[in-house]
């Protein structure tokens, strides 16, 4: 890229999100910040304009919402200027497998695998096109611990952790650069 990309951030609104937010923009990278609140998200990127002189887009999205996922995606797909994706959006539960309500489960892995699967899938063909990018997608530990007890969270960020180094793996040779964090 002659120009310095733009990066995606899922789940900016705060703390790993946010953080990842304030390296880029103090880098000179324009964001487009996405998460479900926008108070936070506007806060954030008043403070990162101020602070570093960057170009801040916000979406408010519920990435476990086909159609707010699909907003995303489409900005993925469309917006030549994002050359950065940070896959950060997750959330986890509390409760062994059989205290966890199926609905509550079922939200937890439409967040953590498939809208994290979708974004990738949505700006990985551009990336490749362009023999440049990046795809970084947040992982755990806890993914490679079942004894931590957290067995669906931790089944999640497994595929995290696979889908991360399958597509890196594949990938790289075009250009785009996957991470598993």
């Amino acid at each position: 890229m002659t120009t310095i990309p733009s990066v995606l951030i899922t789940g900016a609104s705060t703390g790993i999100g946010a953080a990842y937010a304030e390296r880029f923009a103090r880098r000179g990278h324009d964001l487009v910040l996405v998460a479900r609140d926008t108070a936070r998200m506007e806060a954030l990127a008043a403070r990162l304009h101020q602070e570093n002189g960057v170009a801040i887009d916000i979406i408010q999205a519920d990435l476990t919402q086909p159609a707010e996922l699909a907003t995303v995606e489409t900005r993925l797909r469309d917006d030549a200027r994002i050359g950065i994706l940070v896959n950060n959006a997750g959330t986890a539960i509390g409760g062994s497998f059989i205290e966890q309500s199926t609905d509550d489960v079922a939200r937890l892995v439409a967040l953590n695998t498939t809208a994290l699967l979708r974004l990738a899938s949505a700006i990985a063909p551009r990336l490749a096109a362009a023999g440049e990018g990046a795809i970084i997608n947040i992982g755990s530990v806890v993914g490679l611990a079942p004894e931590f007890g957290m067995t669906v969270y931790g089944a999640t960020k497994a595929f995290v952790l696979f889908l991360s180094q399958g597509l890196s793996l594949e990938l790289a040779p075009k250009g785009v650069y996957v991470q598993a964090v």
